[in-house]
């Protein structure tokens, strides 16, 4: 770090220092934070172990210099490397659950977590018996999902094995080896012949307008995890195309597609999607009934293949 950090020394020291060269170096929250305050308390406390909610006369508490060294090693990444406080970290919060993650997954931030904590009412007319995670990347969704509904069985399926590896960990974490388990696969392909109450995704959506002028926080994220085709709906055709065959009668689906739901509606004008609204923000996410899905399933597969330009 820069000579100007000699001086810090208590934990209210760095998160003032961070607020100011945060702002200054014009880094981009969007990993769980969206303000420099938050971004530095979280990366200061976090470093330290500490909770986020800590009295405030601990903000005063001097640091060891082993401390001191370790916190601005992680502050001058965050600022020159613009590495997301979670991969700096190896943890992120999602829905008041710590998960463990890394560069193989994205940082939780879905506003499924909404759905989630509102045991997606109004739109289940049971508690499920078997959900899928489709995509799962860290799990923070099913695993999310198994605490909500602890009768329920949880599939968290990806076709990343490193991703699959975040997952596992944090099945374990949160102790849920009886009931949640990971499979890999593209889409529906590790899955044949099964069926689900309720199948939520987080499939890459990102189009390549979007990805390409992406703040460089998200380039330490996977690009396998974003990017998906020139209007981002490469894997949103085939999810569609398959899900029928995977829902109960009647099961539900739930897609996030972010800003890439004008191409979804452009793509399928057919289609009555049920584009959901959320409380605490959070956009682009639809929902089809089983009954939906076999009833489009033959214009779902016909547009399997993109528009060529």
């Amino acid at each position: 770090m820069s000579v100007s950090t000699s001086r810090l020394r208590t934990l209210r020291d760095h998160i003032r220092w961070a607020v100011t060269r945060f702002h200054s170096e014009q880094l981009y929250f969007g990993h769980g934070t969206d303000n420099a305050w938050d971004e530095a308390r979280q990366l200061v406390l976090g470093a330290l172990f500490l909770p986020w909610d800590v009295e405030d006369a601990y903000l005063d508490c001097q640091l060891e210099d082993a401390e001191r060294s370790h916190l601005q090693g992680l502050l001058q990444r965050r600022i020159e490397e613009r590495v997301p406080v979670a991969y700096l970290l190896g943890q992120a919060w999602f829905c008041d659950l710590l998960f463990r993650v890394n560069e193989h997954v994205l940082v939780p931030r879905s506003p499924i977590a909404e759905l989630i904590r509102r045991r997606f009412g109004p739109w289940l007319d049971a508690d499920p018996g078997r959900i899928l995670d489709l995509c799962t990347g860290s799990g923070c969704i099913g695993i999310a999902c198994a605490y909500e509904f602890p009768e329920a069985e949880v599939v968290l399926s990806d076709i990343s094995f490193p991703a699959l590896e975040v997952a596992s960990q944090n099945i374990e974490l949160h102790e849920l080896e009886g009931r949640v388990y990971s499979v890999q696969g593209d889409l529906f392909d590790g899955l044949p012949g099964q069926r689900f109450d309720l199948v939520v995704a987080n499939p890459p959506y990102v189009d390549a307008e979007d990805f390409a002028g992406m703040p460089e926080e998200y380039r330490h994220e996977p690009a396998m995890a974003l990017a998906c085709g020139h209007d981002g709906l490469d894997l949103i055709r085939r999810l569609l195309a398959g899900a029928a065959d995977h829902l109960y009668e009647r099961g539900v689906l739930i897609v996030e597609v972010g800003n890439s739901q004008a191409h979804v509606m452009a793509l399928y004008p057919e289609v009555d999607f049920t584009w959901l609204e959320f409380r605490n923000g959070g956009h682009g996410v639809f929902l089809l009934t089983a009954r939906q899905c076999r009833e489009h399933q033959a214009l779902f597969r016909q547009r399997l293949q993109p528009e060529t330009s």
